[in-house]
């Protein structure tokens, strides 16, 4: 898998929190609207980091089959698209009236500097574990990222869960198990145990670091940062792939690799110009996934962006079945069934949140008007004369009344 799929923004450090720039404060402005448009926005995430990812990775596996070797190469790949994202920034153009208060120039600049060495570490580890290991072993491993993100999340986010979130993480996790040993078994591995081991391992550190990267965004979004809106997002995105690209033109060439790229283009089994597309496509199909998983991490959590990603790894026998011809047997079928009930829990534990939201939402306004009732009927005097020496159908009369005033305000 691996990539720049996820170097992403903070969004909500708890998972059952909705945002209060999609939800709004109150019932009058228009709260129903924006929990709709919530998960609309959710949606369409959804759409374009499966697509974008699916894309990228079965162009990634088309690289090294048909001939590319280079593993800076592939690490490049998946950050240097990262000037498509100023097409999502027409759409999402920066705010210039936000109220909060501008980060330190050098805080932010230090941030994009770390993380995006430590983005170009992890995907140079992806490389080499896609390029070391088989398919399924490769997405095993990927798999086990849920479970670091778990524990980062817990300790630097205080992310919450639920039962329905800990069934879903497990039933992701055994889908691409059960994808790993049924591929498995067809022994489709000659690796020589070295190179098993050395990609078993970098793999499955890969897979932490990209874990622990999208936490320490999180909390650089919620600390230093401050600002809940897509562009910013965006910002993080861009800025951090610039320099993990950066870092991966040096890598390219202080490794000596660019100099056998001509001779890789030239040994292309399906020839120059698909070399060049392979290439762009699969650049473009990250920064098209990372869009998605930007939107996922500011709308919900990085934990859920993390169950979505996961749920690619099962699907993507479907489009290798259409592309590639792979074979579809009963064990990936089941895989992929798993996947989609522990996606289906997840979002369920989320309608759930909502549904809690609008009740709780709707309480309080209940209380805060007969609050207002009872104190407004306290400390009114009619005619002189305290309400309380009032008889009781003068007092109903009354109560409607500054009830039916209070509702009017309200509208």
């Amino acid at each position: 898998m691996g990539d720049n799929r996820g170097f992403l923004p903070g969004g909500p450090s708890n998972s059952n929190e909705v945002p209060p720039s999609l939800t709004g404060n109150s019932a009058s402005h228009g709260g129903a609207p924006s929990r709709r448009l919530w998960w609309l926005m959710i949606s369409l995430n959804i759409f374009v980091l499966l697509a974008g990812q699916t894309a990228a990775m079965l162009l990634g596996r088309f690289y090294y089959d048909q001939g590319g070797n280079s593993k800076w190469m592939a690490t490049l790949v998946q950050t240097i698209g990262f000037p498509f994202l100023f097409i999502a920034l027409l759409f999402f153009p920066r705010s210039t009236t936000s109220s909060s208060p501008s980060s330190p120039l050098l805080h932010l600049s230090l941030i994009y500097l770390v993380l995006g060495l430590i983005i170009a570490g992890d995907n140079l580890m992806y490389s080499y574990g896609l390029l070391y290991l088989p398919v399924s072993t490769y997405s095993l491993i990927c798999a086990s990222q849920l479970a670091f993100n778990s524990v980062f999340s817990y300790f630097i986010n205080s992310q919450k869960f639920t039962a329905l979130i800990f069934n879903s993480v497990v039933l992701l996790t055994f889908s691409a198990a059960l994808l790993g040993v049924n591929e498995d078994s067809d022994g489709s591995s000659n690796l020589s145990r070295k190179y098993y081991v050395l990609g078993f391992v970098l793999t499955l550190g890969a897979s932490a670091t990209y874990s622990l990267i999208l936490s320490l965004m999180q909390l650089s979004f919620e600390k230093v940062i401050k600002r809940e809106t897509f562009s910013a997002a965006l910002d993080m995105q861009i800025y951090t792939a610039l320099v993990a690209a950066c870092a991966s033109v040096i890598g390219l060439f202080a490794s000596g690799e660019w100099t056998g790229l001509k001779g890789e283009m030239e040994g292309f089994k399906s020839g120059k110009v698909s070399y060049i597309l392979t290439l762009v496509g699969t650049a473009v199909s990250w920064q098209v996934a990372s869009i998605g998983v930007v939107g996922l991490v500011f709308v919900v959590s990085s934990l859920f962006s993390n169950v979505i990603s996961t749920l690619a790894l099962p699907v993507i026998p479907v489009f290798a079945l259409i592309f590639f011809k792979d074979t579809m047997g009963g064990v990936k079928v089941i895989a992929m069934l798993i996947a989609i009930w522990g996606f289906a829990s997840y979002v369920y534990q989320h309608y759930l949140n909502d549904l809690k939201g609008k009740r709780d939402a709707e309480e309080n306004r209940r209380d805060v008007s007969q609050d207002q009732s009872d104190d407004l009927i306290t400390s009114t005097m009619v005619g002189g004369h305290d309400t309380t020496h009032m008889h009781e159908p003068e007092m109903t009369i009354f109560v409607k009344e500054v009830q039916g005033i209070i509702v009017a305000i309200e509208e």
